[in-house]
């Protein structure tokens, strides 16, 4: 599966476009659509020293999100609607694969149980040890998308 334009769009609302560099919620050094820059001795070294334009940030976008893709395929053993696909890329994107992959959401959904994964979503709303509005907004959306297609017909992961 791959990303709808509905869950680029969520995506892209709650990361916003930043042409400098800044220090995210969570202390890392991000740019563009919340793409965070590697660390200065990863090979090759990411800097951004003019920043970027709006068409390099979202080619950065789409590799992130082709990562968070190929994460939920190799993670995810269940089909998945198009709302749910959607609001994992956005999760996994959000907090990363490693996150996704030690989860009890992800042990939720691979046992059938996509209700439970759904409300573990919204457990995901902290930085710093404290609620984050943001966070919490952006989890609600996730769940919102989630729901949204919980009708139409599965497709696998």
């Amino acid at each position: 599966m791959q990303l709808s334009a509905e869950g680029l769009e969520l995506i892209k609302r709650f990361e916003g476009f930043r042409s400098q560099q800044y220090i995210d919620v969570a202390g890392f050094p991000t740019i563009g659509y919340g793409h965070r820059i590697a660390a200065p001795e990863s090979f090759p070294p990411e800097t951004f020293p003019r920043g970027v334009s709006e068409q390099q940030a979202a080619a950065l976008l789409t590799g992130d999100i082709s990562a968070a893709e190929r994460a939920i395929g190799g993670l995810v053993k269940v089909a998945l609607t198009q709302g749910q696909f959607d609001a994992l890329v956005d999760f996994t994107f959000n907090l990363g694969a490693g996150r996704l992959a030690k989860s009890t959401l992800l042990r939720c959904l691979n046992a059938g149980r996509y209700d439970a994964a759904a409300e573990q979503l919204l457990l995901w709303d902290l930085a710093g040890g404290e609620v984050n509005l943001g966070l919490k907004a952006r989890r609600e959306a996730e769940v919102r998308l989630w729901k949204s297609r919980a009708q139409a017909r599965q497709t696998a992961a």
